[in-house]
Formats: structure tokens, sequence, C-alpha cells
């Protein structure tokens, strides 16, 4: 339930907050990450730079996830030249995320561009489980930051005004988004511009440790904010056995059975959370025993 801006401190974490300017087209959120960030982090020994990169995307994942419409998952995939070759975050519509990357050999200290190198960005909205249109995006790796590079996107694919925040350390992940909203009538020409000055005097350690209440009142006590319920985020991975064994089949029953003459069994280990799934040959063969058709019921007359 939406409500008027109001100083309450709330401890939640894990939690995205929603907001308005209610006389000016902007709309922004703000995001927190602890124990799903944390649970990240259980499953790799990311190098620093690395780390902070793949927070940032994180939060940034979580961010953009409430405000552009799909149902499903997005996956934002940032791959580069340099050191870190892949950067995979996925959020899906029930406030869920999971992520992982890939690096060879020392990631160096650094920003951004040193960090990736050249590369692309990609975004994806898989909607094929509720039976809608997917969609995938693709533009080059723009910018001296996560940020930099998702504003370069929105701007680029969506032609919106977006401004956003990004920040992490090792114990939390976090960002604020602001956006103007097109097509809407507004006395206040300033409104875009003043709230985008404003939120860039939001320095990265209050977004690491403040509240989303307390930073709404630092920024935009002198706007008309109003600040929607909070919402929960939580880190979930999708993997499944039967996951794997669409995979498996999808490779072919000669590859699979080469697989296991040479090793014995089929080991898959999921990137995102580190679960191992084994395939000896009896499971393998189960993978590609047909199911026979069920007849059809007859019909008494």
């Amino acid at each position: 339930m939406a409500k008027r801006f109001l100083i309450l401190s709330m401890s939640t974490t894990d939690i995205l907050t929603r907001f308005l300017f209610e006389s000016a087209p902007v709309r922004g959120e703000l995001v927190s990450l602890d124990a799903t960030w944390q649970e990240v982090l259980k499953h790799a020994a990311y190098p620093l730079p690395l780390q902070t990169l793949l927070g940032e995307l994180m939060a940034a994942a979580a961010l953009l996830s409430a405000i552009l419409k799909f149902d499903g998952s997005m996956i934002l995939q940032m791959h580069g030249s340099g050191a870190v070759k892949l950067v995979v975050v996925e959020a899906t519509s029930d406030r869920t995320l999971r992520a992982t990357a890939k690096w060879e050999g020392e990631v160096p200290a650094g920003g951004f561009d040193v960090v990736l190198g050249e590369g692309r960005f990609v975004i994806t909205l898989d909607q094929s489980a509720s039976g809608k249109q997917n969609y995938q995006g693709i533009v080059p790796l723009t910018g001296a930051s996560v940020a930099e590079a998702l504003m370069h996107y929105m701007q680029s694919s969506e032609q919106l005004d977006t401004q956003i925040h990004l920040a992490a350390n090792n114990q939390r992940a976090a960002g604020m988004l602001i956006q103007r909203l097109p097509g809407v009538e507004t006395t206040d020409a300033d409104a875009w511009n003043r709230a985008v000055h404003l939120a860039s005097t939001l320095k990265p350690e209050e977004l690491l440790s403040l509240p989303a209440d307390v930073i709404l009142q630092r920024l935009f006590h002198e706007e008309d904010v109003r600040v929607f319920e909070a919402e929960l985020v939580s880190f979930r991975c999708t993997c499944s056995r039967e996951r794997v064994g669409g995979m498996l089949k999808m490779l072919g029953r000669e590859e699979v059975e080469a697989a296991l003459a040479e090793r014995g069994e089929i080991e898959v280990r999921c990137e995102f959370c580190n679960r191992q799934y084994r395939f000896d040959p009896v499971d393998a063969a189960q993978l590609f025993v047909a199911v026979p058709p069920v007849p059809a019921p007859q019909i008494k007359h």
C-alpha cells in the first residue's frame, strides 16, 4: 500500500523500496542485498575487483527487474575481453536473484574497463514458461562503471532517462535508480534535473549503510514523495536434476555415451550454487528411454 513519506528506520535487509514523486514525472527505487549477496559469495572465491563488479550488477538487476515488465526471468550478462570473461545475474519476477562470473588468471585492480576490457552487455527477458514472447537486447559495453553501462542501455534501447547509483563490498550490495516517466505533463520543468542533482550527492558508503527511509529523507526531504511498501528479495537457484537431464538429452545419446565411456559417470556442477549432479550409465540410459504413449480411453456407447 502506498503512503506519504515518513521517517521510519527499517532494519529489514534484502528489500526493494519503490518511491514516486507526487507532483513530478519521476519514480525511483532503492535496494539493499545482504543475505542474498552473502549466498552468492559463498559459492566462489571471487577476486576483489570482480566481487565489486558482480555485487553492483546484482543490485542493478534487482532494480531493473522492478521497472521492466516481464513474467519469468531477466538475465543480465556482461561479456569481456579482459581477465573477466563473463558476469551473469538472473532476476525473476518473483524478486529472486542468482549470480556467477568467469575469469582467467589474476584480475587486476582497477575500474570497470580495466577488469572487463572491451565487450558487450546483453539483457534477456525469458518468458517461455508463461507462454509470452522473449526479448533480447545487445549493446557494446560503454562507460566507466556498471551504472554507466546500464544507463547507456536504458537510454539507447529503452529511450528512458535513467540515473543509477551502485555500491558493493564484502557485506552488502546496494543501489538506487531514478527515472523520468515518459509522456507525463508537469508544471515543474526542473523536477528531473533537481532529482538527478540530489541523487548525485549520495555517497557509496551511505548507500551501503543507511536504511531506505533515511536515504530518502536525506536526499528528498523538500520533495513530496510517496513510498511504497518494501518488497523482500532473496537468493534462489532454479537448477534441478530434471533440468540437467534435459540438457544431457539435448546433447544426444552418442555424445553422452562417449562421455560415460571416458569417465564412467557424468558430473555436472551448477555454476550459480555449486550443486553437483551425477549421472551413471543407468541414469543416462533412462534419459533416452522412450515413454510409451498412453492409450486413449475407450468410449462406451
